[in-house]
């Protein structure tokens, strides 16, 4: 029978050393970063904080892997060499408490602001909608080469991996949607076409990286065009292809049952528990608050949970959890002068002030 002491547990992986813990912290939007996209002490602090705190993986927010690729202000960057001396001195801090370390590339495709990027975003396809413009073929190639030398900077940073961000949206989610991508070269048209540059993401970070790099991968499900059978077919393919060391399921709620009525038999975690892993690992996000709910995917099948809301509230979630079984984090909304305590710079700070319910408001 799984019990909360599971989830202190190593991890092993196929690839890199293992997991001191089944607790990933997830890749979040905190707004912290200079805007060159060279790390703040802000950023900083709030994930060696995690770090320390006892996360088995810090990983940071989703770092672009173009200029033209940022999604929001003050998002950490991995474009360039100039941002390699902030985020060695990130992975050394985060290795050295016992911890693994990984950056999420990223690039935000049509969810670019124009007014953030200084020039019209780029899509898979033409979108009305947001003005962004298709990619050419050359783009993509582009684009995939990026990716990889992303991965290849953060190895020479010191960071144990990478997770390649393909949900929410974001520029390898459109490819994968096939109301977005409307192409009709060899990155559209069926699942398996508009998944290649996915694919050859990974296996182009596998090939430069090595074998002693650990290679993640986010996916959602749902929203934003994706077809729930299409990404559970993807997600299959890449844990027994060997393609990654960890599938990050990004549900947004991992208890609740699927959009899709065609799959309202189970909820959305056991759409992707039953699926063949070969070596990989598989973990989900979302709404996971309590010792009890983390441990409850466990026994669902889940390797391992990542924790958003839950890490940005109590730095030290795994070492308060494995005291206390029956740890219960803070009751929302908490104060601003919480968060400043657990490692949140201001700007970070106002920013889930724009979360419903989070931050109690001050009076004026």
């Amino acid at each position: 029978m799984t019990s909360t002491r599971d989830l202190f547990e190593p991890l092993s992986f196929a690839h890199g050393p293992s997991m001191r813990n089944r607790l990933m912290l997830a890749p979040l939007t905190n707004l912290q970063s200079h805007a060159d996209g060279t790390i703040s002490d802000d950023e900083f602090r709030w994930l060696t904080k995690r770090a320390e705190g006892g996360f088995g993986l810090t990983m940071t927010c989703a770092a672009h892997v173009q200029r033209q690729g940022q999604g929001f202000p003050g998002q950490l960057g991995i474009w360039s060499d100039d941002h390699l001396p902030g985020l060695t001195r990130l992975a050394s801090a985060i290795n050295a408490t016992g911890g693994l370390s990984s950056v999420q590339l990223h690039h935000a495709g049509m969810r670019s602001p124009v007014d953030l990027i200084g020039q019209t975003p780029v899509c898979p396809s033409d979108d009305p909608e947001t003005g962004a413009r298709a990619l050419t073929g050359d783009e993509v190639e582009q684009l995939t080469e990026d990716f990889i030398a992303a991965a290849v900077r953060a190895k020479r940073a010191g960071f144990h991996g990478i997770e390649v961000h393909g949900a929410h949206g974001y520029i390898l989610c459109q490819f994968l949607s096939p109301t977005i991508n409307r192409r009709t070269d060899r990155w559209g048209g069926d699942p398996e076409n508009r998944a290649r540059i996915v694919v050859d993401i990974l296996k182009g970070v596998r090939a430069r990286c090595g074998e002693d790099f650990q290679i993640g991968l986010r996916l959602s499900p749902e929203r934003f065009g994706m077809e729930l059978a299409e990404i559970r077919a993807l997600a299959g393919q890449v844990m027994s292809a060997d393609l990654v060391d960890y599938l990050d399921m990004s549900l947004w709620d991992a208890f609740k049952k699927p959009n899709d009525e065609a799959f309202q038999d189970r909820d959305l975690t056991g759409w992707f528990t039953d699926l063949p892993r070969g070596r990989a690992r598989l973990g989900v996000a979302g709404k996971i608050m309590t010792p009890a709910q983390a441990t409850d995917l466990l026994a669902r099948g889940c390797d391992y949970v990542l924790l958003g809301r839950a890490a940005i509230l109590h730095h030290d979630w795994p070492k308060l959890a494995e005291a206390d079984a029956g740890f219960a984090p803070a009751s929302l909304p908490v104060t601003r002068d919480h968060l400043r305590s657990e490692g949140l710079g201001e700007a970070f700070v106002n920013y889930m002030a724009t979360w419903k319910g989070f931050v109690r408001e001050e009076a004026a």
